[in-house]
């Protein structure tokens, strides 16, 4: 059998899953700095940017669990061990922010990555012939965008 289970050319699979599995590490680390955001912001814009930061890893869990069932679709194996995500993730650890702007500011960073990094996803996809990822994550930019500019609009 040469195809997977979708009708896609498994060896043409192998790099959307690898892209993908970057994608998942990428997620889960900046999964785990807004949650610390979101637990330790502290100043005047303490109750509107815990409750924003709460929105948004909550909305980030259905992301991971919908990009780990993509690898699983495609007929890889989702990364799921935290030695993965560190050594896979293009977003790095944003350990002991406290200040709301600095913790805007790091948020800000992070999304324009995974923005950055699921555009290239999505070429790979289409170059594999799998709309399914593409449209998966051009949704996910087209959402991130937003977001972007809307915190830039809050730093000013």
């Amino acid at each position: 059998m040469t195809t997977n289970q979708i009708g896609l050319e498994k060896k043409d699979m192998s790099a959307v899953i690898e892209k993908l599995n970057n994608l998942l590490s990428s997620y889960h680390v900046f999964y785990i700095n807004v949650r610390g955001y979101h637990w330790n912001v502290k100043g005047e814009h303490f109750f509107s940017l815990h409750q924003k930061f709460e929105e948004l890893y909550t909305s980030l869990q259905l992301q991971i669990d919908e990009i780990a069932e993509r690898v699983l679709t495609l007929g890889g194996t989702p990364l799921h061990a935290y030695s993965d995500f560190a050594q896979h993730s293009s977003i790095k650890e944003h350990k002991n922010v406290f200040n709301g702007k600095e913790c805007v500011k790091g948020l800000v960073s992070g999304l324009q990555e995974l923005i950055e990094e699921q555009r290239q996803v999505s070429a790979v996809a289409e170059e594999a012939e799998d709309q399914g990822t593409a449209d998966l994550v051009d949704e996910y930019v087209q959402q991130q965008e937003k977001l972007v500019w809307m915190y830039n609009a809050f730093l000013g």
